[in-house]
């Protein structure tokens, strides 16, 4: 997997990104970093924590998370199944890849893009983005205990992902657990990607509707392959929608209190001297 995810980012980075961009942060790494650091720091926090409960969630979940799945099943029906009346082998390995390979991706590049930037503002956004998306959806998860299609409704839908690409099971099964389906981060993530992508199409037009492409993809993928509800995609889009809005206005405040800070610290210093 990783071989693939990293062919996939060198080639977006010299198409989308480019050399001189490339270049211009090899130079700038440091003070970008600094920038970014605290931001990020807190995203490594959030992700191991997220990492930590998880291995403790299914059991947490069942004592204090609401079981929600049979009034998703009462919203939709089979909807799922309907979707997988479409499955053709091509189909399948598509969206397959996409539902590994393609998120992860997604994930990624834009980190390096956006650090790739002068302005680090969008890559504090898209952090702050990512870091609402997994404690919401976290919590979300030790509050509903949803189980998908392919496990609550096994004789209408398919777990394709894993008939096509049983491997792909030992990898998942890492990230994943039954009940952690409301919503989908999958398509939250991918999302917000593709919102970020949007707020930042000066600086990269080309990247905007294949973002918005690949988001689509994984979406779709995760009802295609019976891995999701489409409520849960559609909760997923939500979050996503209030994650980058929310982040923005983090952002902004935190701009306005460095402004503030900078501002008191220089009036101190001129009444020093």
């Amino acid at each position: 997997m990783l071989g693939v995810v990293g062919v996939m980012l060198v080639v977006a980075s010299l198409v989308f990104v480019g050399p001189r961009r490339l270049r211009e942060t090899r130079t700038e790494i440091r003070n970008r970093l600094r920038e970014t650091g605290p931001v990020a720091a807190v995203l490594a926090g959030v992700l191991a924590m997220n990492s930590f409960i998880r291995d403790m969630s299914t059991n947490l979940s069942q004592l204090v998370g609401v079981r929600v799945t049979s009034t998703i099943h009462a919203i939709e029906g089979a909807f799922v199944g309907q979707v997988q009346t479409f499955a053709a082998p091509i189909l399948t390995t598509y969206f397959s890849n996409v539902y590994v390979y393609g998120y992860a991706f997604l994930m990624i590049f834009p980190l390096v893009a956006y650090l790739a930037m002068d302005d680090q503002r969008p890559m504090r956004e898209l952090t702050i983005a990512y870091i609402l998306n997994y404690g919401i959806g976290l919590i979300c998860y030790l509050a509903f205990i949803a189980y998908g299609p392919r496990n609550f409704m096994p004789d209408v839908v398919e777990p394709l992902l894993y008939t096509h690409w049983p491997r792909s099971q030992l990898l998942t099964s890492e990230i994943n657990r039954n009940t952690n389906v409301f919503p989908s981060l999958h398509t939250s993530l991918s999302a917000t990607v593709a919102l970020m992508a949007y707020r930042t199409r000066d600086a990269y037009p080309y990247w905007l509707p294949v973002a918005v492409f690949a988001a689509g993809s994984v979406a779709v993928s995760t009802m295609y392959l019976g891995i999701h509800w489409g409520t849960d995609v559609v909760a997923g889009l939500l979050l996503a929608a209030f994650s980058v809005v929310a982040a923005i206005r983090i952002r902004q405040f935190g701009d306005r209190h460095d402004d503030i800070v900078r501002d008191r610290v220089g009036k101190l210093t001129d009444r020093l001297r």
